[in-house]
């Protein structure tokens, strides 16, 4: 099974170009996919730098027939026109996906920064070996006060999925919105989530929880011990970013460490200011 997770930054590359058809072609070239997430996929957004503010959810979702494509919208305000604008992430997985959560992450009061909404979108697909949970995510990135609390939110769920795969039974067998589903501790946690390996919001993502929950651990640590983990922005765009540095993480819950087969950065795409990354389960 093949993740990949890209930072797509509206599908506005190095050049200046807003292109979603450019983001599919380099993400399929960097390979063969089964589940692909997203982050910063914009609609209705013509403020944006090279946006025309095209609708990018189904603009990706019609370049990718065959796969289930589901939104994640974290932010979602009146634009002039009568449409919403909308901001967020994005699934598109060809597995079967049996369901689909979405989670508004904290957002503490801190005063004088900017931010925007956050949300984790999370899909339990039918891999291979079972079900699994692909959460995808994306971190504050002015507000520290924010993006800790967003971290605690989501081993709050995590937690709290993993508390129903151990303790629920099927109940209810109707068609209705009450039919029970099974559900797994087992869980890829992916995004960008603007830390790095060294900040204190990575550690704590990786702590230990109680009995409820697997820890995640970082699978690029895992298969690589002792090596740096490769850059994920900054390769190419050097006026946002002074430096590449890595920000965008592959986490699994510990039970998965089994299956952990290969791990990428693709340092060559200019297609966005991040690179994507690939992770490979077997």
């Amino acid at each position: 099974m093949k993740l990949v997770t890209w930072n797509i930054q509206w599908c506005l590359g190095v050049d200046g170009r807003v292109a979603p058809r450019r983001i599919v072609d380099e993400a399929r070239a960097f390979a063969d996919f089964d589940v692909l997430c997203l982050q910063e996929v914009a609609c209705n957004f013509p403020a944006l730098k090279g946006s025309a503010g095209e609708d990018q959810f189904a603009l990706i979702a019609a370049l990718l027939p065959g796969f289930t494509a589901i939104p994640g919208i974290a932010v979602d305000t009146p634009g002039p026109d009568g449409r919403r604008r909308i901001f967020g992430n994005m699934i598109l997985s060809r597995l079967p996906v049996r369901q689909a959560t979405r989670v508004l992450l904290p957002s503490p009061s801190d005063p004088g920064l900017r931010h925007m909404p956050r949300m984790l979108l999370e899909a339990v697909v039918e891999a291979p070996f079972g079900l699994l949970r692909v959460m995808t995510t994306h971190l504050e990135y002015y507000s520290a006060l924010q993006r800790e609390a967003q971290v605690e939110g989501v081993r709050q769920r995590h937690a709290e999925a993993s508390e129903h795969a151990r303790r629920d039974r099927e109940v209810d067998r109707s068609e209705g919105p009450f039919h029970s589903l099974p559900q797994t501790p087992s869980a890829v946690l992916t995004g960008d989530f603007n830390c790095r390996v060294t900040d204190a919001a990575h550690a704590r993502m990786t702590a230990p929880f109680d009995e409820r929950a697997f820890a995640f651990e970082d699978a690029w640590t895992v298969l690589h011990p002792g090596v740096e983990h490769a850059p994920s922005v900054g390769i190419h765009d050097r006026e946002q970013w002074p430096e590449p540095f890595a920000c965008d993480f592959f986490f699994t819950s510990r039970d998965l460490r089994p299956r952990l087969q290969a791990i990428a950065v693709d340092a060559a795409t200019r297609a966005s200011d991040h690179q994507p990354l690939l992770l490979e389960l077997g």
